[in-house]
């Protein structure tokens, strides 16, 4: 197969961008194959194969590596636990986390904010994060089940 066949025609791919770009912003939401699909406005199937060809991963590895580059930024630059990361940045499992993560890093979510703690670098509180909304969570949530004032 030729890169040519691989690629994309350049109408789709302002299809697939838009289903990325939406993969960045609400990574720590749930996301799945129908939604990214949805967003594309392309069918489930057909999104899929574009993704892989376009992108060189499936949606799925494209947001949980999304959401373990995130969790990098938050072990480094915060004391949040790494149960509090795990849960900021969209996995549901303590597990499933910390064996993407070190799948994808080299090394345990402990171990990789252990060595940036050793820096002595400032820490951002995650009181500030999540008053802030800088850190998908609970004030997230309460957002969403605040009834709509309009």
């Amino acid at each position: 197969m030729t890169t040519t066949e691989r690629r994309a025609p350049d109408d789709v791919l302002v299809h697939l961008r838009r289903a990325r770009d939406h993969a960045d912003r609400n990574y720590a939401e749930a996301l799945d194959l129908d939604g990214l699909a949805a967003e594309a406005r392309l069918s489930k199937y057909h999104f899929l194969r574009l993704f892989r060809a376009t992108y060189g991963v499936t949606p799925a590895e494209y947001v949980s590596r999304r959401r373990i580059e995130r969790a990098q930024d938050l072990l480094r630059a915060t004391n949040l636990t790494v149960t509090e990361v795990c849960h900021a940045v969209g996995f549901s499992s303590l597990g499933s986390f910390s064996s993407r993560f070190r799948s994808v890093v080299g090394e345990s979510p402990s171990d990789f904010q252990a060595r940036y703690a050793a820096t002595g670098a400032p820490h951002i509180p995650g009181c500030v994060l999540f008053m802030w909304g800088l850190v998908e969570g609970s004030a997230t949530q309460e957002k969403r089940e605040a009834p709509d004032p309009a």
